[in-house]
């Protein structure tokens, strides 16, 4: 069995992939060849924003978004520690300051209840009120923007993130990684805030061959300057270097595979709700000891992965085991929450300092989850969760 599996979904569709590669192959401009602009203008629709910039991996586009909004030294960016190193590492890149905040656990998403704590705890300089950097407790960050997570497909709360950005004028980035194809009170993931960032990355919904990745906006200027930061800060061309940028294009081979890939996406996605259904179903029919993830209906998700939470870190240790002793692969997102990572240690964050996100870390794990996952293969994954050998 297949953790995700690229391999069906590429027999299927080999032929269309061929031919967009093909033409690739035949114009020969491998570097912002017509695929690439094509690309942008299918997926702009698609995230109903007028603005999509692709460029070379998720984590570039995050860097790109938050380097379109002046983030610099001294400012504070909030984040989710329960998610890819990417989305802070950014931050720190630019010389800003990650500071967390802790999750809701039924959604494995930022809490907005915390981070209107959050931020007025780094405006007022005041480790009594929540959790702080060293930095932060020190008066020496200036709170400046915020990335939402859109965790396992699900969007973040994006009205009350914005209404707290609105109140104390900050930026937000919706960090869309792994949840192109979902929707949030009627919009489509990517476009629900002032930037929205995919990646590419083969496993994820809309995977490509390599890396790549999307930046969303609704808003000209800053569409302008996510243009000209991604291909070393150009002006007229690329020999008018306008501002410091980075080298952030998408390959057109990437493009023409997305392209192709494209055309099956939304069936793909409808797919993904069927089987996180099947699996709820079957979990709570079996009555296997687990938290199955939850949707608000006012979302839909994009599934990139079915993760669980377990009753205890030995339970999931336990109920792993049972399934690798079957064939069945798992895997955990996150084991160590960002404020313990060794990459992190200078912001002075200790355990106990965000309980939700370290709770869930000893608990969760992923099980397999992709559109051509069959429903015996899912009945066996369930079955062996609750004990019972497959025949």
């Amino acid at each position: 069995m297949q953790f995700v599996d690229l391999r069906a979904q590429q027999e299927r569709i080999r032929g269309r992939i061929n031919e967009r590669i093909r033409g690739v192959l035949d114009h020969g401009r491998y570097i912002l060849g017509p695929e690439v602009t094509e690309l942008e203008e299918v997926l702009a629709r698609y995230a109903r924003v007028p603005h999509a910039v692709a460029c070379s991996s998720g984590t570039d586009a995050l860097l790109l978004a938050l380097m379109a909004q002046g983030v610099k030294p001294g400012d504070a960016v909030f984040t989710s520690p329960f998610t890819f190193i990417a989305t802070a590492e950014v931050i720190f890149l630019l010389g800003a300051t990650p500071v967390f905040v802790d999750i809701d656990p039924a959604t494995f998403n930022l809490d907005p209840a915390h981070l209107e704590k959050a931020v007025e705890a780094v405006a007022a300089s005041d480790v009594t009120r929540y959790p702080l950097p060293a930095q932060g407790a020190q008066g020496r960050l200036k709170p400046r923007g915020i990335i939402g997570v859109d965790l396992f497909g699900l969007a973040a709360d994006y009205e009350r993130i914005n209404s707290t950005a609105a109140k104390h004028g900050l930026f937000v980035v919706e960090d869309a990684a792994q949840s192109l194809g979902g929707e949030y009170r009627g919009n489509r993931n990517g476009g629900l805030a002032s930037v929205g960032c995919t990646s590419f990355f083969p496993a994820k919904p809309l995977g490509g061959y390599g890396d790549g990745g999307m930046c969303f906006t609704h808003d000209d200027r800053l569409a302008e300057l996510l243009r000209s930061l991604c291909v070393h800060g150009k002006g007229h061309d690329k020999y008018d270097n306008v501002r410091i940028g980075i080298n952030g294009r998408l390959d057109t081979l990437q493009a023409a595979v997305l392209l192709a890939k494209f055309e099956i996406f939304q069936e793909e996605i409808d797919a993904r709700q069927a089987v996180a259904r099947r699996y709820t179903e079957g979990l709570e029919k079996r009555g296997v000891p687990v938290i199955s993830p939850r949707v608000p209906d006012s979302c839909r998700s994009a599934w990139a992965q079915y993760s669980v939470l377990a009753e205890s870190q030995e339970q999931r240790a336990a109920l792993q085991n049972r399934l690798k002793g079957e064939g069945v692969p798992t895997a955990v997102y996150y084991p160590k929450p960002l404020h313990l990572q060794t990459a992190f240690a200078g912001l002075g964050y200790k355990e106990g300092d965000f309980p939700m996100s370290e709770d869930c870390s000893r608990r969760i794990f992923s099980l397999p989850m992709h559109p051509y996952l069959k429903p015996d293969e899912q009945d066996r994954v369930v079955d062996v969760m609750a004990g019972l050998r497959p025949e």
